[in-house]
């Protein structure tokens, strides 16, 4: 790591970064780790602003998804859209087939819905895991998180140390934006967006577990709908453990039987 073992310097560059635009964020965080730094994005709005960003930055720069196996086509199209407008070759990590197989061999196809426990081993799965492998060789990432988006992502830094993945440098330059801004900034360059924002989604995620919101509904009231009192996370940027049973997954992130 290039500044990770020094948190004392982390904490001065998120104050002083508290105040740059995201531009020179980005800037920042690829001048200094190059190809050992990527953009993970899920193609939602800030995904399509910090790519449009980044790629005016450094044209090299590393776009990663994660493909869960339940997305919705239309996340799949704008994938499609985003590589052809940049020339990018967007690099995907999908969950490991034979562990999938396990879960829906031993807990049904949609057992998410039965559980808060069940869903988060599906996020577990699908997401948690195959970002581990995402960011494998990488020291630091760059996430579309934003402040506004929960109340659990309120205290994110624009520069801060990604404990939950090994220590990388984790950056978040758009965490202080808004809603309106970030659509401001999408139709002022006419940058291509998920359709699903036309009708009436405000976060999008996997398709079974994604729903539209109506006026005046929390920003991430439609991801996991049917959930009561349990964090709007999956597990990659707030830690589940607090909810996720743990003595019902193994050593090696797959589900035991015990789960109903």
């Amino acid at each position: 790591m290039v500044v990770a073992d020094r948190p004392s310097k982390i904490a001065e560059l998120a104050m002083e970064y508290e105040n740059r635009t995201a531009e020179e964020t980005i800037e920042w965080v690829l001048n200094i780790y190059g190809s050992k730094a990527a953009l993970v994005s899920s193609f939602q709005a800030e995904g399509t602003v910090l790519i449009d960003m980044a790629h005016r930055i450094d044209p090299s720069v590393r776009v990663v998804t994660i493909d869960t196996g339940r997305l919705p086509k239309e996340t799949h199209t704008l994938m499609d859209r985003v590589g052809q407008l940049y020339g990018i070759d967007v690099e995907v990590v999908r969950p490991d087939p034979q562990h999938v197989q396990q879960l829906t061999e031993q807990h049904g196809v949609n057992p998410f819905y039965r559980s808060a426990a069940l869903r988060l081993l599906c996020c577990n799965m699908r997401k948690v895991k195959p970002m581990e492998q995402a960011l494998s060789g990488l020291e630091a990432w760059v996430s579309g998180l934003r402040r506004a988006q929960s109340d659990s992502r309120t205290g994110i830094g624009m520069i801060e140390i990604d404990a939950a993945h090994g220590g990388r440098i984790k950056v978040n330059p758009l965490a202080h934006w808004t809603d309106e801004q970030v659509w401001r900034y999408i139709r002022s360059r006419s940058l291509p967006y998920n359709e699903l924002y036309d009708k009436g989604y405000t976060s999008i995620g996997c398709a079974p577990c994604t729903r539209p919101t109506a006026p005046g509904e929390y920003y991430r009231a439609g991801r996991w709908w049917w959930e009561k009192d349990v964090p709007k996370e999956c597990g990659i940027h707030v830690s589940m453990d607090g909810v996720r049973p743990l003595k019902d997954i193994g050593p090696d992130g797959l589900p035991k039987n015990a789960v109903a």
